[in-house]
C-alpha cells in the first residue's frame, strides 16, 4: 500500500487557527489547579454541523477567579450566558446549575492563540462570546470520545453559591 505525503494536511494536534468559530459546549464545571487558583471551564466544540474548518476540535475555555476578590469576573460570566441565549433575569440555586444550564447552547467565539507567561507553549484564548451566526436546529453530531447529550455530566457540588 503507498503512502503520499500532502503537508497542506500537517496538524500539530490541538492547534487551531486564530478566528471566529461556531461552537456547542459539551459541559462546563469549576475546577481548581494544584496549587488551588479556582477557574470555570468550558469545553467548547467547533460545531461539524456548520460548513467551518476545525470541525469537532476542543477549545477550553477558562473563567479565573482572581486573587484579590476570591471572586470570578461578573461581567465575562454574563457575557457567555448571553452568548448562550440563556433567559435574562433567569434565577439558579448554585453555579454548578448555572454551568449545567450551559451545556448543549452553541455560541460563536473569537479565539486568539498567545504564548504563556514563560514562553514555554501557546494558549488558545477565547476573547470574545457572541450570539451563534446561525439560524434552526443544531445538528452538531458528538465523537463518541466526547460527552455529548446522552452522556453524564459533573455531579460535583459547588464550593459555594455564586462566587462572583
Amino acid at each position: 500500500m503507498a503512502f503520499n505525503l500532502d503537508f497542506s494536511k500537517k496538524s500539530q494536534g490541538g492547534e487551531i487557527k486564530d478566528g471566529s468559530y461556531e461552537v456547542i459546549v459539551n459541559r462546563a464545571n469549576e475546577d481548581a489547579t494544584p496549587g488551588g487558583s479556582e477557574y470555570i471551564e468550558l469545553d467548547l466544540v467547533v460545531r461539524n454541523d456548520v460548513d467551518q474548518p476545525y470541525q469537532n476540535k476542543h477549545i477550553f475555555a477558562k473563567v479565573w477567579k482572581a486573587k484579590a476578590t476570591g471572586q470570578y469576573n461578573e461581567g465575562r460570566i454574563m457575557a457567555i450566558a448571553d452568548a448562550l441565549q440563556l433567559q435574562d433575569g433567569a434565577e439558579y440555586n448554585s453555579l454548578q446549575d448555572l454551568l449545567d444550564d450551559f451545556a448543549m447552547k452553541v455560541a460563536n467565539v473569537t479565539i486568539k492563540s498567545e504564548p504563556s507567561q514563560d514562553g514555554k507553549y501557546t494558549n488558545i484564548d477565547v476573547k470574545r462570546w457572541d450570539r451563534t451566526n446561525t439560524r434552526g436546529i443544531v445538528n452538531h453530531q458528538f465523537a463518541k470520545k466526547d460527552f455529548g447529550p446522552d452522556n453524564n455530566r459533573s455531579q460535583q457540588q459547588p464550593k459555594d453559591n455564586f462566587p462572583f
